[in-house]
């Protein structure tokens, strides 16, 4: 599913739960992610790790097709900054791209100069 999100897609969370600590990382990629409960740390199926991920209101209807819901994951890729520093991410950030300390339930985290880091996010940053 798309990693560019619309708060419509998010409007059942109730909580973020981190894993890692998000103060730690520049930014998170984040993506919906289809399962069988509304809580708890869903099955992870990509490579890279979990670095957290929302919990759902007890309301919460499950698509009535699949029977899943949609959640968000927030996660990292083995050539992510934090893990490769001089890696393809030294300079810019992954669309799905946003920085953690922007993130809230029912809000679409924000690419920020410290998620972006790089020409890119000198160039946002100017006035």
């Amino acid at each position: 599913m798309s990693s560019l999100l619309n708060e419509s897609d998010l409007h059942h969370e109730s909580c973020v739960v981190w894993l890692e600590n998000p103060d730690n990382l520049d930014y998170v990629r984040q993506a919906l992610d289809k399962t069988a409960r509304r809580r708890g740390k869903p099955r992870y199926e990509r490579d890279g790790r979990m670095v957290g991920y929302t919990e759902l209101q007890a309301d919460a209807e499950a698509d009535p097709d699949s029977g899943l819901h949609l959640r968000r994951v927030f996660f990292l890729l083995p050539h992510d900054r934090d893990a490769d520093p001089d890696g393809p991410y030294h300079e810019g950030a992954p669309g799905e791209a946003v920085d953690p300390s922007t993130i809230q339930p029912k809000r679409v985290g924000d690419k920020t100069p410290r998620s972006q880091r790089g020409p890119a996010a000198a160039i946002t940053a100017t006035p």
